[in-house]
């Protein structure tokens, strides 16, 4: 048998119109659409939308977008909360050929006026609840965009409207037949998120195409996520497009209830009325869930599916949420790369372990997603791996279709997150023998204290094991003597009594290291994002006042 030289492979087998489409997303409506037209799409409050119906909104807003001169290369802003309008803007802003930068509702004035600038944003769709912020930040700007006001029937409060038409009547203006612009190039820019970083401006990541249609199949495939799940919105569609969730459950034909509050009894009555199945949330939703009143929850005979990421659950919450009908699946990601690409694949194996050694094992990072290509642990100046001894720390690195773009008109930030040919993270971890990963700290957060290094995480996952405590989070507090040792703040549960500083502090050498065991406690509510991430950096301010 002759091989034929790789030459002949390329002669006359070029690609063209029938066996090459760029990757995108947007097909997921089209085919969903199609095949499931009658299906429940959306619930939310009284309101309720069919799959045609859900079709016929995006092309209607791509349609008026379009005829208002929006097209490729140009971003459109949403500031809403998880609501239909937000999830219609994640398909019917791409089909226009435009980017969608989804807006952090937690954000102050001068920050959202800074990314609207910065992304040079041409329509605002902006949500009433918001407008006093949104106005704020308009002034700022020497050229305003296009404002269209969103009137959520849900939204109670007080606000006022800020454009000259509102998003029905926008609607109105667009042809439910539109045809939508397909990328020519799959790495085309679809989606714009801002970090929210602690020091100067943030900075904008850029999503393509193609990293979102794989992402969001990389949801399905490590959640195993069948037809037709019912996807609560408790994770904000704004945060990393909702880990690229409104692309997955679309395209697994499923159902999107959507959340303006999220509060423990708004979810219990969701999967009681509603039949949820599936839902993500930073682990401080999780600590609502089981820390919720009687009179907060509803019964469900049902498994909920929740996928978690952020800090690391601490074992005693992935405990309590199995033992409460809820299985737990843990990922990682950032921002850079579409959200969730790591995950805490499950091992039967496993299932004979005890509950606390199965919440130990869930609280590991994991394993890459199928669609990520590359994850490692390398010491960041020599970039070799380290042993794989759940030991030895390094730095997470990545690589693969779905890391991000770059940033925004920022070469020296993207050539510095992308060298060596790896995204770095700029989280510390290990690996294991089995190849998972855990994290131990941002490279930041690491206290080192008489020359060891102390893992924040490592001392925050003893102190959630005390029964007062509801949340925690270690920071390094300046010292003379051991140049930093670790505090602790510690918000209590409802109602628990405060414990003695001392007891928690023996409460921690018993079961760590003593020069890991914190020296300062302070008690009090933790200030978070709201994502739910606590903001270390505020409290690293506070430890160094003390």
């Amino acid at each position: 048998m002759t091989i034929p030289a790789d030459g002949a492979f390329e002669q006359n087998l070029g690609r063209n119109a029938a066996n090459h489409v760029a990757l995108t997303p947007l097909g997921f409506l089209q085919r969903t659409a199609r095949v499931f037209p009658e299906r429940l799409s959306v619930v939310h409050g009284s309101r309720r939308y069919t799959w045609r119906q859900t079709s016929e909104r995006c092309h209607r807003l791509a349609g008026a977008l379009m005829a208002r001169g929006i097209g490729r290369g140009d971003t459109v802003a949403v500031m809403a909360p998880n609501i239909p309008e937000m999830l219609e803007a994640h398909f019917g802003v791409p089909m226009t050929g435009a980017v969608l930068n989804a807006l952090n509702v937690r954000l102050d004035a001068a920050t959202i006026a800074f990314i609207l600038r910065h992304g040079e944003a041409k329509v605002l769709l902006t949500d009433t609840e918001f407008s006093a912020v949104i106005g704020e930040a308009l002034e700022q700007l020497e050229t305003p965009p296009l404002v269209i006001d969103i009137a959520d029937p849900e939204f109670t409060g007080e606000g006022r409207r800020l454009g000259a038409l509102d998003y029905e009547a926008l609607l109105a203006e667009g042809d439910p037949g539109t045809s939508p612009r397909w990328p020519d190039d799959e790495w085309q820019a679809i989606a714009l998120n801002y970090t929210s970083g602690t020091t100067g401006n943030p900075k904008g990541v850029v999503y393509h195409h193609r990293g979102a249609f794989l992402n969001a199949l990389g949801n399905s495939l490590v959640w195993d996520v069948g037809h037709h799940p019912v996807y609560l919105w408790t994770l904000p569609m704004f945060h990393c497009n909702g880990w690229c969730f409104p692309w997955t459950i679309t395209e697994r034909a499923g159902t999107h209830v959507c959340l303006r509050r999220v509060e423990a009894a708004a979810i219990f009555e969701a999967i009681a009325e509603h039949g949820v199945d599936h839902f993500c949330g930073a682990p401080i939703v999780l600590s609502m869930l089981v820390n919720a009143s009687p009179e907060q929850r509803r019964e469900f005979s049902h498994t909920v599916k929740v996928m978690t990421a952020a800090a690391p659950p601490p074992p005693s919450t992935l405990e309590a949420m199995e033992a409460a009908g809820f299985r737990v699946t843990h990922v990682y990601g950032l921002t850079e790369c579409y959200g969730p690409a790591v995950v805490s694949e499950w091992n039967s194996a496993w299932d004979s372990l005890d509950a606390e050694q199965r919440a130990e094992k869930k609280a590991r990072q994991g394993v890459r997603y199928p669609v990520l290509e590359e994850l490692a642990v390398m010491d960041p100046e020599t970039m070799q791996p380290v042993t794989a001894d759940g030991e030895t720390m390094g730095e997470v690195f990545m690589r693969g279709n779905v890391v991000m773009k770059g940033y925004l008109k920022n070469p020296s930030a993207t050539e510095e997150a992308f060298r060596g040919g790896w995204f770095h993270t700029g989280d510390l971890g290990v690996l294991h023998a089995d190849g998972y990963i855990a994290l131990k700290d941002r490279s930041k957060d690491i206290i080192i204290s008489g020359g060891e290094n102390i893992s924040s995480v490592e001392v925050e996952q003893v102190l959630y094991r005390h029964p007062a405590v509801l949340d925690v989070a270690v920071v390094a507090r300046p010292d003379e003597r051991w140049g930093e040792t670790p505090c602790a703040f510690v918000e209590l549960k409802p109602g628990a009594s405060e414990p003695a500083v001392e007891e928690l502090i023996a409460f921690c050498r018993e079961r760590i290291a003593h020069f890991k065991a914190p020296r300062t406690i302070v008690f009090g509510p933790l200030p978070k994002t709201s994502t739910g991430k606590i903001q270390k950096f505020a409290l690293r301010d506070r430890a160094r006042s003390l």
